[in-house]
């Protein structure tokens, strides 16, 4: 209940839209900056202390009024109105309202001045000076008193909602202990000054300060924070760790490989803060819905307090008189009270809010409520393969050479053509080379990229191919009697002359066949492979995982192409959805295109993170279906909200229209729907049982 407009917070408003105080009609905005908090702890507890002093001053002035006879606050006790008993109950009802509801009464006055009247501070101060004027001063001091209460409630759900978010602060550490060349000597600085390449100390208990590759040591890590994996992750020499990781067990001596805005951790904040300027469709609708409501409420108030008691005076044929207006002028600020879009305007982002925290906890991190839209919506996946279904360190399993060709000498080829390549199978080619004692054929002049079939490379006059098999049949090399096979294969060429092949493997990542089935669990029909390698190894990974539909031999810029083809099959299915996942700086293009773009984020490049909507921290092919479930449930508690908000909302307007519903109703009302709404918004932040 304590938006921006009926509670004066202008900050909270410019984390949720990041457009300063805008008021009670643009208020519901998309998300919280995960840097602000709504209040400082300090201001929280003088709004207890404030709070606690006005129920103690309300009860006081209540039991005073009922002493004296009122029932009413004391405006009917018998006598002279200025009697001290009856001016004292009144001065401590009006010290209620003005401790309880100093924000709105600042807000109301700061928003007129702007020209922008119809707002819930707007609703809340006139109804609250209407019912002092009918004499009601009682009634005006608890609703703001029980708005005050409304106020901290909701501070209290918004802060728990915020903390998974504002908790991502703390993987970044605030120094780094720099190891000296000869390995003795230490010195700390703060990870921003650390240059790529350094040695870095991690004791036990620390956090390590940059991303990085174990030198010396092994230890346990937390990775909780940053990944949402529960179990500790066990990590030796040669293994990457990220910043954020805490050892647990031994102190490790890593050598940094990225500068600190490049890390992980700040890759993630950055993200996620990022996500504040993304509202969902469902967000944009209730702005446009209470710029024009409020103003219509305000309306049909003034037009209840002033036709009705007219129309019987006319009817009766007496003058209009201050009794006649004075039951329908209490209506209307009834109705004023109710009609106040508090439990609209907040629990709708709220809800999107608790939902990506919720998912950030887990290492799922959304950029905004669209992106929980369209994953609501999913209907089709489309997986690259090699880095997001498979784990993509290739290993060469066989050296086959051609007539001619002895192993070491083509081993030696295939390393001088891929030498300066950073792709995984050229990697494995080279460990593999180095592993076995073998060195390329000589250093390359000249290697060029061969339209993603493959490499050309030039030693003298010599020219050397390594690649697929449509790289040598393109370029005249014959090639005969050689059959499919599920692996990965390197063809390696020389002047023309086929030299043989090197086949490597690569093995599916553990979960990638649950992650299938549990997309299919939740409806998600279409399960689409993509990948660059043959037939065969397509064939053989989607058996494996269960995937029935699978595309081989793409290139890198067809990605795009295919995504759109597949695409279209979903777009006539009731605005269904289709998501791509990838992790490659080739899966840029169709992460930027698809409806909704998941990207690898631990290993995945920088390209596919920033082009993604969403990022998966710890690479696990699994959470994209929890992505997908975590989406619909946070889709149905804001369905839930807004229901919830409307039905009570217009039954209680029906009410105080009728006269049916007191001001004490009204305000009980009012509160207790917005901070219904609010508490259901925390539930946002938890996975369904199934998926959890």
């Amino acid at each position: 209940m304590s938006c921006s407009c009926c509670c004066e917070k202008g900050e909270y408003v410019s984390g949720l839209e990041g457009q300063g105080d805008t008021g009670a009609g643009t208020s519901s905005g998309a998300l919280p900056d995960a840097r602000a908090d709504v209040r400082s702890a300090p201001e929280v507890r003088r709004s207890v202390m404030r709070f606690s002093l006005s129920i103690a001053l309300f009860a006081a002035a209540l039991w005073a009024a009922f002493s004296l006879g009122g029932g009413h606050g004391g405006v009917d006790v018998p006598g002279d109105p200025f009697f001290p008993g009856t001016l004292a109950v009144r001065a401590a009802f009006l010290a209620v309202w003005l401790l309880s509801g100093y924000r709105v009464l600042l807000a109301s006055a700061r928003n007129a001045l702007r020209g922008r009247f119809f707002d819930e501070n707007f609703l809340m101060t006139v109804a609250t000076l209407g019912a002092f004027a009918i004499g009601e001063w009682s009634e005006g001091a608890a609703v703001m008193l029980f708005y005050n209460l409304g106020e901290i409630l909701q501070d209290s759900a918004l802060a728990r909602s915020r903390k998974s978010i504002s908790d991502l602060m703390d993987v970044r550490p605030d120094r780094a202990r720099l190891v000296s060349p000869d390995g003795i000597t230490e010195s700390f600085a703060h990870p921003s000054a650390v240059a790529v390449g350094t040695l870095v100390r991690v004791l036990p208990g620390e956090k390590i300060p940059l991303d990085g590759v174990i030198e010396e040591g092994r230890s346990a890590f937390d990775t909780s924070r940053l990944t949402g994996e529960s179990l500790p992750r066990d990590s030796g020499p040669g293994d990457a760790v990220l910043a954020g990781f805490v050892a647990m067990n031994s102190g490790v001596t890593v050598r940094t490989t990225s500068a600190y805005a490049g890390t992980a951790a700040a890759r993630m904040l950055a993200l996620v803060e990022g996500a504040a300027g993304r509202k969902a469709r469902v967000e944009r609708l209730i702005t446009s819905f209470a710029k024009v409501y409020t103003p219509i409420v305000t309306g049909l108030a003034l037009v209840l307090a002033v036709l009705p008691p007219l129309a019987l005076a006319l009817s009766s044929g007496s003058a209009p008189s201050w009794e006649g207006f004075s039951p329908w002028v209490y209506r209307a600020l009834v109705f004023l009270v109710i009609s106040c879009p508090c439990a609209f305007v907040i629990s709708v982002p709220l809800g999107y809010f608790g939902g990506i925290g919720g998912a950030a906890r887990r290492g799922i991190l959304v950029k905004g409520a669209t992106a929980i839209d369209a994953l609501a919506r999913a209907a089709t996946v489309v997986f690259d393969k090699t880095g997001t279904l498979t784990n993509g360190s290739f290993s060469v399993t066989a050296v086959v050479p051609a007539a001619g060709f002895d192993a070491p000498r083509l081993v030696g080829l295939a390393a001088a053509a891929e030498a300066e390549s950073s792709h995984p199978i050229a990697r494995a080619i080279l460990a593999y080379a180095a592993s076995n004692g073998l060195s390329a054929e000589a250093v390359a002049d000249s290697i060029e990229e061969a339209g993603g079939l493959g490499v050309e490379a030039r030693i003298g006059p010599r020219r050397i191919l390594a690649g697929s098999l449509a790289l040598l049949t393109r370029s005249g090399v014959a090639v005969a009697g050689i059959a499919d096979s599920p692996g990965t294969r390197v063809y390696v060429a020389e002047d023309g002359v086929h030299a043989g092949y090197l086949e490597l493997s690569d093995s599916a990542k553990e979960g990638a066949g649950e992650a299938v089935a549990s997309l299919r669990g939740l409806g998600v029909g279409d399960i689409v492979m993509l990948t660059g390698d043959t037939e065969a190894v397509a064939a053989s990974v989607s058996r494996e995982l269960g995937i029935r539909e699978w595309v081989s031999g793409v290139l890198p810029h067809e990605k795009v192409e295919r995504y759109e083809e597949i695409a279209s099959r979903a777009a006539g299915k009731g605005g269904k959805t289709t998501v791509f996942v990838g992790d490659g700086i080739n899966d840029a293009p169709a992460l930027a295109r698809a409806d909704v773009g998941i990207a690898m984020g631990a290993l995945g490049s920088d390209a596919a993170c920033e082009a993604a909507d969403v990022v998966l921290m710890n690479d696990d092919p699994r959470l994209v279906a929890r992505a997908v479930s975590h989406a619909r449930h946070t889709r149905a508690v804001v369905a839930q909200n807004i229901a919830i908000s409307f039905v009570v909302k217009i039954g209680f307007l029906a009410l105080g229209a009728a006269g049916l519903a007191s001001l004490w109703e009204a305000v009980f009302a009012d509160v207790g729907v917005a901070l219904v709404a609010t508490a259901n918004s925390l539930r946002a932040r938890g996975l369904p049982k199934r998926l959890g």
